[in-house]
């Protein structure tokens, strides 16, 4: 077969441990063998950051800027354990957040969904999306462990040299306390990244915080989000029979159990970092089985592994251990790359090919070809419990059989 020519290329993000190895199997056999692929390489591995004092992660955030599209693959943002195993310099802070605040960018997770596993939800029948925003929020926080009693303040300083301070209740004892940020122009961006996928795509959009407690911080996200629905958006929405509805958070959660799903559930950063590894649990038991995709209001796109960097199975893989990591989340990484580039160049057939990558992939799956942790999960006979590169064979097998038949 002809390979497929590429017009630019995709920036390519290398990450950590089994999931870097996993990375580099995909790549080497479910994209090369098909596609002239061009990529910008940045090697966000651990001691690579160390390094280079974490200059490599604005790096490959701004290529991304460059060239409009990458491809993640899962990094180690480390804790004091992993410095010391690492024999870093410090607690380098998190590469995805660093992306995410250059790019100014919303994360849509869903969950891939396949015939042979059911939602542990008996209600969901359709997927459930989250739009975690991006930027700010504890990611960006400040933070101040005290030993004794005593008192603190929130001072803002203005460029024009007005000053706002807000006091805390007086501290009885020893303890923590955390500050943290937003920007209204990050706020409005998130709202309209959230109503535009929801209008491509069909689906009902929520947005859900709690104003009734947080009354600046949260009540000003709820605040924009209606601004620009109703300014915006609100006639599209009714053309299309689709929805905007705000509820308290917690209220969303007891609704979203009882709902068919299908719609994008719009949250603020730390909310969406626990939700979407709970609805991918919730979905099919595996973060594996969950797509990541970053994009801004400048057009700007990143696809990712939504897992982490698979640590005790590449412990394994180092004593020469095979391994059942699932890399169905590192191939749709790939796949919505190539597809992304592909809207942007005008090239169907690369388009194509990514759509027959996922196919294959789920083909995979529904014939019972899985790995431990889909197989857990699996309602349907399930014929092989494979390794990890076992499952990518068995992918490229069906890769084959699917772009023959084009």
């Amino acid at each position: 077969m002809k390979k497929i020519t590429m017009l630019k290329p995709i920036v390519e993000i290398d990450g950590d441990e089994m999931a870097r190895v996993m990375w580099r199997w995909v790549k080497e056999r479910l994209i090369e063998p098909y596609v002239e692929l061009k990529v910008e390489y940045y090697d966000l591995g651990l001691k690579v950051r160390d390094e280079t004092n974490d200059e490599v992660t604005f790096k490959a955030a701004e290529a991304i800027k460059r060239w409009g599209v990458g491809a993640k693959c899962a990094t180690i943002t480390p804790n004091k354990e992993r410095v010391k195993e690492y024999n870093l310099k410090k607690e380098w802070r998190s590469p995805n957040a660093t992306i995410r605040e250059v790019l100014d960018g919303t994360i849509f997770r869903a969950p891939i969904l396949v015939k042979n596993i059911v939602p542990a939800v008996r209600f969901w029948k359709k997927p459930i999306v989250v739009a975690r925003h991006a930027f700010g929020d504890i990611y960006s926080g400040v933070g101040i462990r005290f030993d004794e009693p005593g008192e603190a303040e929130v001072v803002y300083r203005s460029a024009s040299g007005r000053e706002v301070k807000v006091k805390l209740p007086r501290l009885a004892g020893s303890g923590v306390l955390q500050a943290y940020y937003n920007l209204d122009k990050s706020i409005e961006s998130f709202a309209r990244s959230v109503f535009r996928y929801a209008l491509v795509n069909g689906l009902d959009a929520w947005f859900a915080a709690k104003e009734t407690i947080s009354k600046i911080y949260d009540a000003r996200f709820k605040e924009v989000f209606h601004e620009v629905y109703e300014n915006d958006f609100k006639d599209e929405f009714e053309k299309k029979g689709l929805r905007y509805e705000y509820y308290l958070i917690d209220d969303a959660y007891s609704r979203a159990v009882r709902s068919e799903g299908g719609f994008v559930w719009a949250t603020k950063n730390y909310d969406g970092d626990v939700l979407s590894d709970m609805l991918a649990s919730a979905f099919s038991g595996s973060l594996a089985m969950m797509t990541s995709e970053l994009m801004s209001p400048e057009g700007y796109y990143m696809s990712e592994a939504a897992h982490g960097t698979v640590q005790r199975h590449y412990y394994k893989h180092l004593k020469g251990e095979k391994t059942s990591s699932n890399p169905t989340a590192i191939i749709y990484a790939w796949s919505k790359a190539l597809r992304r580039r592909s809207e942007i160049d005008g090239l169907e057939e690369l388009a194509r090919f990514a759509s027959a990558l996922e196919e294959a992939t789920k083909l995979t799956i529904e014939d019972g070809i899985v790995t431990q942790d889909v197989a857990r999960a699996s309602e349907g006979p399930v014929k092989a419990i494979v390794t990890t590169e076992e499952f990518i064979e068995a992918v490229r097998r069906n890769v084959d059989m699917l772009t023959s038949q084009r």
